[in-house]
């Protein structure tokens, strides 16, 4: 099963940072077994959030340039409060170095504006072929990453 765990890109600035939304509601799946009479977001996809917050900076900073971007690190991750249905996990990521295909990021969750975690993660991007230059696999991994990305962050139009 693959979980997108971002809602919407509230802003972005290719090679310095993103923020985007998880709004939490208690149709979520995994919340009737997290837990059953105080159901909360577990903490890894608190963790998976950031990550996906932070691939889709990198992913712009690149031009789409790579069909897989994954966490490669997390280092100092922090728990700060829980995120109950109803909530709104804001999720922001700021680059502090690109090396390579390797990124690292720092990146935080708040709700109403309290930490709720924080991490300094290291993400790495490549395409399945094992190079630079993406085949027929990657470059549809990369054509269906645009379109994703089109419906998360709607730019605002011109009145």
């Amino acid at each position: 099963m693959k979980f997108s765990l971002i809602d919407q890109i509230s802003e972005i600035h290719p090679g310095e940072r993103i923020s985007a939304v998880k709004c939490l509601s208690l149709a979520e799946e995994y919340l009737q077994d997290h837990f059953p009479r105080f159901p909360v977001m577990p903490g890894v996809l608190m963790l998976e959030a950031m990550t996906q917050t932070g691939a889709w900076l990198v992913r712009v900073t690149n031009n789409f340039s790579h069909s897989v971007t994954v966490l490669k690190e997390a280092r100092n991750v922090k728990y700060g409060n829980f995120v109950e249905p109803g909530e709104m996990l804001v999720v922001k990521a700021e680059l502090v170095k690109m090396d390579g295909n390797l990124a690292s990021l720092k990146v935080s969750g708040e709700v109403a504006g309290t930490v709720a975690v924080s991490s300094r993660i290291v993400l790495e991007s490549y395409n399945s072929s094992g190079t630079d230059e993406p085949n027929i696999t990657d470059q549809n991994a990369i054509r269906q990453l645009k379109q994703q990305y089109d419906l998360l962050f709607r730019q605002p139009s011109a009145l």
